[in-house]
């Protein structure tokens, strides 16, 4: 028996240019079934990558309207630059492949934390500690993981400060509260991770020795950010009261500070 709609369908599978040995209905029936399940997993990615994205730029316009206030009131950036990425379809899944989590839209969302990632590149270490302050205050942000690297660097001389927080995307079908990875260093932590990264996993290292001058390497580097920080403070204290003028002045390079 006929079942209606079969020849329309049989219609748009002749057009489509398929062989006639697939143009069976029931087999057409299946594969259309199909198709559509995959359309609807493609769909699902697709939304998600979207308020992944979202999210990374909410948090992005956070950071940036936060440098800029606290440059109006103190006169210099604690921000040097901020980075943003998303993960790749490749990144993820060997992520999920390593921890052994079923490749599902859903657990995706679930299990993977740093899809969605922001660095944030400041010229001090006490900088760090403010950005995440000010960010954290925000109503609407929830931090739900901190690791400080800093304080207690990874064996390889890592160091940097790594947030995940979770902030509401507003999306035509609702809210969708989204988690963005943040990472907080210094100009001089991310000179020393960009080569570290570079030199141990591209050149596939294994050689103690050479592991063992970039831990130095990485010592080195904390004590010059330790001593350039000792420097601004020291700076900061002997700075003599500014006479009526100076602070006419100050304040004008204050309200001169660009707004976007």
């Amino acid at each position: 028996m006929e079942h209606p709609g079969e020849n329309n369908e049989l219609k748009l599978w002749e057009d489509a240019g398929f062989p006639e040995q697939v143009q069976d209905p029931k087999l057409m029936r299946l594969l259309m079934k199909g198709a559509n399940n995959v359309l609807d997993v493609m769909l699902d990615y697709k939304q998600l990558m979207f308020a992944e994205s979202s999210a990374m730029k909410i948090i992005r316009t956070k950071l940036e309207i936060l440098d800029t206030e606290f440059k109006m009131t103190h006169n210099r950036d604690p921000i040097h630059s901020i980075q943003t990425r998303l993960k790749s379809q490749a990144s993820i899944l060997q992520k999920m492949s390593r921890r052994g989590i079923e490749p599902t839209t859903e657990n995706m969302e679930r299990y993977i934390s740093d899809i969605a990632g922001v660095r944030v590149i400041c010229g001090y270490m006490d900088d760090i500690y403010t950005v995440e302050k000010l960010l954290i205050e925000h109503e609407d942000i929830e931090l739900l993981e901190r690791k400080d690297y800093i304080l207690s660097p990874k064996p390889s001389g890592y160091r940097s400060l790594h947030l995940i927080v979770q902030v509401p995307v507003f999306l035509p079908g609702g809210v969708r509260k989204t988690k963005v990875e943040v990472q907080l260093r210094t100009i001089a932590m991310d000179f020393w991770a960009s080569l570290e990264h570079e030199i141990r996993y591209k050149k596939d290292l294994d050689n103690k020795a050479l592991l063992k001058r970039l831990e130095t390497c990485a010592e080195v580097i904390a004590r010059t950010d330790e001593e350039m920080q000792a420097i601004r403070v020291q700076m900061e204290a002997q700075e003599n009261p500014t006479k009526e003028m100076e602070q006419i002045l100050e304040k004008l390079r204050r309200f001169d500070v660009p707004l976007g």
